[in-house]
């Protein structure tokens, strides 16, 4: 697993690529309540082995560049990322949303998140 700053993010993942991860099979985010990791899960089709590359973001802010100009498959992930961990994506050009329904200003799958509230729309 490989640690990084954000800034070193795209640089990372494209000498990935370079190196033979050719395919991004996850990106996903955890919150630990006092901050967030992104993961970013690669995968080399060649020799079946997996990379992990872990950013820490700050929980009050977390901003992060968007990777689809290295691997396009990262679109729907960050639009996961944007949507419910509250994730900012510097850079994105896709502004469609996930949750189309969504009336919480909250993002849902953070720890300060608290259930119970109308955060959904009524579909008549």
């Amino acid at each position: 697993m490989l640690e990084i700053q954000c800034e070193a993010l795209a640089k990372t993942l494209e000498g990935l690529k370079s190196d033979g991860y050719d395919y991004l099979k996850k990106i996903t985010a955890v919150d630990y309540g006092t901050h967030l990791e992104v993961l970013y899960i690669l995968y080399n089709t060649l020799t079946h082995k997996h990379e992990i590359v872990k950013v820490g973001l700050p929980s009050d802010k977390p901003a992060i560049s968007t990777v689809v100009e290295v691997y396009k498959a990262a679109d729907w992930y960050e639009r996961e990322l944007s949507e419910m961990f509250g994730i900012t994506i510097r850079g994105r050009k896709a502004k469609r949303l996930l949750l189309e329904e969504w009336n919480g200003a909250e993002a849902p799958l953070r720890k300060s998140f608290v259930w119970g509230k109308d955060d959904y729309k009524k579909v008549v």
